[in-house]
């Protein structure tokens, strides 16, 4: 049968592209679904900023009047600017076991941003679900268990048609696994050190001035990832709405902001795996998702620390250090003293090192993908 690529342009249309997961991922007990309300949102230019600044365009792929297969497509402005360069990036992948759909779902989002009509892109990179604050990688390594919150997943056979269709590895993205029944030594050892010295002080995010304590971070954020790869600087309203959708989910206790002086000079988010609870519900709050949530949250025992980071001026003082102390040491009280750090670069060594050092084990490997348009 012939297979048909269609743009999303109507409600219709936009149910079909939100709803294949769950036909792709039937009997696959490791998968989270996504709460439908949440994808509508993110996919609704009036609702997400990213349209502001970005063009995305969605496709489906259809096959004997069935929906089989979607990608987006996008030019990401902002990342074109900031690096200088003319590219374009794709996500929200997803297909039926069959090759010939991935191949015509990547060539559609490839035309698409090789023959923009305001730019054409050299590049295409992907699997990028949007921004880099947004799930971001192809699992390659590690599909024996589900994502932890805000991580992506997906059939094993994908790695197979992104090879096959010419992608290269643009960047692997790691994440690391640790069980911490109480504190490593070597971080009693070195805070006794870092505390003496007195360089820095580490304080929990204030719930009391949640605006005001995410101004400061959004500042702190930009200035910190500056320099790491695939990196775009976030507008105020982006880093705004990023931090409302996690604030119902975000404990206070697992938030840390370094400073010196005063003066804030790096951050990091923890955040308790809510995945543990969204696999329960299929994706909807009502009309008994929202209390099978309630009842899920409250028995949620590891976290994911998804943002760390410091100034550069003041990499070198520890503070990375003092985040992973005092997140394990708040999260033991607590029973989820375990989890994943993610994700982090392949060539991130100042990162990896002293997770390694401290017992976590590399577990899963997420990779992004890059081709030369013609």
């Amino acid at each position: 049968m012939e297979i048909t690529i269609k743009k999303v342009k109507t409600k219709r249309d936009l149910n079909k592209f939100i709803k294949l997961p769950w036909k792709i991922y039937k009997n696959d007990k490791n998968w989270v679904p996504p709460l439908i309300s949440q994808m509508k949102a993110t996919l609704n230019p009036k609702k997400n900023p990213f349209f502001k600044h970005s063009e995305v365009q969605l496709f489906i792929a259809e096959k004997n009047g069935k929906t089989v297969g979607r990608i987006s497509a996008q030019i990401n402005r902002n990342h074109n600017k900031f690096h200088n360069e003319k590219s374009g990036s794709f996500g929200f992948f997803e297909c039926i076991p069959d090759y010939k759909v991935a191949s015509a779902l990547f060539q559609e989002a490839c035309d698409w941003a090789k023959s923009n009509p305001s730019e054409k892109m050299e590049i295409i990179r992907g699997p990028m679900n949007f921004c880099s604050n947004d799930e971001w990688g192809l699992l390659v390594k590690g599909f024996d268990s589900p994502p932890l919150v805000m991580m992506t997943y997906n059939p094993e056979y994908y790695t197979d048609y992104f090879d096959k269709f010419g992608f290269e590895k643009s960047k692997d993205l790691l994440a690391y696994y640790a069980d911490f029944e109480k504190m490593p030594e070597r971080f009693e050892r070195i805070m006794k050190k870092l505390e003496k010295k007195k360089r820095f002080v580490i304080r929990k995010l204030n719930p009391k001035k949640f605006k005001e304590e995410v101004a400061t971070l959004f500042e702190v954020y930009n200035k910190s990832w500056e320099y790491n790869w695939g990196f775009v600087p976030m507008d105020k309203e982006e880093f705004m709405h990023t931090a409302k959708d996690l604030k119902s989910i975000i404990d206070y206790d697992l938030v840390f902001i370094a400073e010196i002086d005063g003066k804030p000079v790096g951050f990091s988010l923890t955040l308790p795996d809510i995945n543990q609870a969204l696999i329960k519900i299929n994706g909807r709050l009502f009309p008994f998702g929202l209390i099978k949530l309630l009842r899920a949250t409250k028995q949620i025992n590891r976290v994911r620390t998804l943002a760390l980071g410091t100034i550069k001026k003041y990499t070198n003082l520890g503070i990375d250090l003092a985040f992973y102390y005092y997140s394990i040491k708040n999260a033991l009280p607590k029973n989820c003293a375990r989890g994943e750090a993610s994700w982090i670069l392949e060539d991130n060594m100042k990162m990896r090192r002293p997770m390694e050092r401290a017992g976590a084990k590399l577990y899963k490997t997420y990779r992004i993908y890059e081709k030369k348009l013609k």
